[in-house]
């Protein structure tokens, strides 16, 4: 005996509903999981530039004193520029190569911290935050007078 076409289709009736129930939250969280890691990759590229940005700034200066102040002072305005919003964040700049005598191959090292915000993402089991750290090496001018 052969069922009739009708009788089918009946008999599927409401699975779309079940199959939306049951997918629906499934999207939303892999959509909620791309939004965190769109974040992290922009926070991240953020911080690198911002480092590099300190580096620079740091590495123009005359004195340990100027480049620290310069280079926080860089990086806080790429931050900022950027838009990223952290949570906390902190410069450190390395000036010990202003120690050298004249002539010397020096760098200036500025290590940037910011701490990146994921909470109000929504997503059971994702962290609050997330601290990305970036490090960048400038070198000084070897001629240059130094103090």
């Amino acid at each position: 005996m052969r069922r009739p076409w009708r009788c089918s289709w009946r008999e599927d009736r409401g699975s779309y509903s079940v199959e939306t129930v049951i997918l629906a939250p499934v999207v939303i969280a892999l959509m909620l999981l791309m939004i965190a890691f769109g974040r992290i990759t922009d926070a991240s590229g953020a911080v690198d530039t911002a480092a590099r940005a300190a580096a620079r700034a740091a590495s123009l200066e005359r004195e340990a004193g100027a480049a620290q102040a310069a280079g926080a002072a860089a990086a806080n305005r790429s931050l900022t520029g950027e838009g990223i919003r952290c949570a906390s964040s902190s410069v450190a700049v390395d000036t010990s190569g202003y120690g050298l005598d004249l002539g010397q191959a020096a760098t200036v090292r500025v290590t940037v911290a910011c701490t990146a915000p994921l909470g109000e993402i929504g997503l059971p089991g994702l962290p609050g935050s997330r601290t990305l750290r970036s490090s960048w090496t400038s070198p000084i001018d070897s001629y240059r007078g130094r103090q």
